[in-house]
């Protein structure tokens, strides 16, 4: 894989974001959430970036919209969300529609590197998005240039341990055309990008145990509409890239210059 590599909408709507696949992520995440962690840690890291209310935030691969409808309805936040993804647009419009949130939340479909607000927002903010991007420089020298000065840099990525990695990890990374850092990797990539305070935690246990949490609520969904076995299975080889090091999960902040 090459830095310049582009993951595009048809690659991602046709292979992991179809629909389906969507929907059966819907079901062990939680209502509104494709991210690990669901709404608690959604919470959890909306917390961190201490804003303001009517604070402006954008939300990069905002999914079905959990994030952002959280950030609206009980931090009193405007949040643009994008998403390179129409199949998870497209269920996330119509949730914004009946919740009555379209005051407070604006979906729409772009690829973040094409984005031209300039000391825009108070806050960007992603969770486990930036796997996708391939031209990480490029990636956060955008977010950057969009913050406010003072601004805040919030996300979760999967992230990898030293190589070599198992086989098993190495064809899944190549087969969902993933670009994974090291934490120290991603703290470097984002310091280069002209932003302050930069912090990387490795939160990698904490993804285990709600993989764990996962598998055991997957044995609860109704067999007739879910894979249960191929979720499982899923799930498993998750737990164990992670348990052995390859698969880890990191959570990242920085500051923009003001």
């Amino acid at each position: 894989m090459t830095e310049s590599k582009q993951v595009t909408q048809d690659f991602l709507d046709s292979a992991q974001y179809l629909t389906t696949s969507i929907l059966q992520y819907e079901d062990v995440y939680g209502e509104d959430f494709v991210s690990p962690g669901g709404k608690s840690m959604a919470i959890e890291m909306i917390e961190r970036m201490q804003l303001a209310p009517d604070s402006r935030v954008l939300d990069v691969g905002c999914g079905l919209g959990g994030s952002a409808f959280v950030m609206a309805r009980e931090f009193s936040l405007f949040v643009d969300g994008i998403d390179l993804s129409k199949n998870m647009l497209a269920i996330a419009n119509s949730r914004l529609q009946a919740y009555g949130l379209s005051h407070r939340v604006d979906f729409q479909w772009q690829d973040c590197l094409t984005l031209s607000q300039v000391d825009y927002y108070d806050a960007v903010y992603s969770r486990d998005v930036f796997l996708h991007i391939h031209d990480k420089a490029r990636l956060f020298s955008v977010l950057e240039s969009s913050l406010r000065p003072g601004g805040t840099l919030l996300f979760t990525d999967y992230c990898c341990g030293p190589k070599p990695w198992s086989d098993d990890f190495s064809a899944y990374v190549e087969d969902r055309e993933y670009c994974l850092h090291k934490l120290d990797e991603y703290a470097e990539l984002i310091s280069r990008a002209g932003l302050e305070q930069v912090t990387c935690q490795d939160i990698s246990q904490r993804f285990i145990e709600i993989l764990q949490s996962d598998i055991d609520k997957i044995a609860t969904l109704n067999p007739a509409t879910h894979d249960l076995a191929g979720l499982e299975q899923s799930w498993r080889q998750k737990l164990t890239r992670s348990v052995a090091g390859d698969h880890r999960w990191g959570l990242f902040t920085a500051v923009k210059s003001s």
